[in-house]
């Protein structure tokens, strides 16, 4: 994996692909850009939000400015493994995130007892702290994906991503348990991300419009939120399984 980055904003494009789709996006993709270094691998999450359901509400709202708070890995970690307690905002279409690295112990032992880890005089920490204090979130869907990530060469900021295999679980909420859980998408789908902050390189709109492929709005929490019936957009309180 690249260089972990722990602020950063840029804007993100999703778009659904099937296979023909992706084995074309993904030949073209091999030919400008370099693979991630690790290659493919799993992406874990926990989302957080309290029991009135704020974050999800706002976020399906789809208003100028939005927030979630979520917890990271790469493959499933040990209790001494790094994980990644990140805000991801987004407004006006630009999305920036605030993390910080914990090992999985001292994450959890923030995050359900509130002991703060040893580097918490910074300022990340601190944006952190306040967001779990105003809000009182709590973990709500994991949620699991194999990905493959190619980086440019040129273009340090320019990422494109294809997701596979999406997968979630409304239980046994903790990255350490493994990577289990129901597919979100149909086996024969891709979730292909790009992620730059100006304009796409000129081959790539090409390929686009030579493969057929447009944008297309999906979240994947938002997708596991409506899938199970977490949330209905009414006023009433839904408790999960946590």
């Amino acid at each position: 994996m690249n260089e972990v980055k722990f602020v950063f904003q840029r804007t993100e494009m999703k778009y659904l692909l099937n296979p023909e789709q992706f084995r074309g996006m993904e030949r073209i993709t091999e030919k400008y850009m370099s693979p991630d270094a690790y290659g493919k691998y799993t992406i874990g999450n926990i989302y957080f939000d309290n029991d009135r359901f704020e974050l999800i509400r706002n976020s399906i709202e789809k208003p100028v400015y939005k927030e979630k708070l979520r917890l990271r890995c790469y493959g499933v970690p040990t209790d001494s493994d790094a994980v990644y307690l990140e805000i991801k905002k987004k407004f006006k279409g630009v999305v920036g995130k605030r993390r910080m690295k914990f090992t999985a112990a001292d994450a959890y032992a923030y995050l359900n007892y509130a002991v703060a880890p040893p580097d918490s005089d910074t300022q990340i920490f601190k944006e952190l702290d306040y967001f779990i204090s105003h809000y009182k979130p709590v973990p709500q869907v994991y949620l699991a994906y194999d990905r493959e990530a190619f980086a440019s060469d040129i273009d340090t900021e320019l990422r494109i991503t294809f997701d596979h295999n999406v997968r979630y679980r409304t239980d046994d909420l903790d990255v350490r348990h493994g990577d289990r859980g129901k597919l979100l998408l149909d086996e024969d789908r891709y979730l292909m991300e790009i992620k730059a902050l100006g304009a796409v390189p000129l081959w790539l709109s090409r390929a686009l419009g030579d493969m057929e492929v447009f944008p297309a709005s999906f979240s994947k929490i938002g997708e596991v939120y409506k899938k199970e019936k977490l949330f209905n957009g009414t006023e009433e309180k839904i408790c999960l399984k946590v």
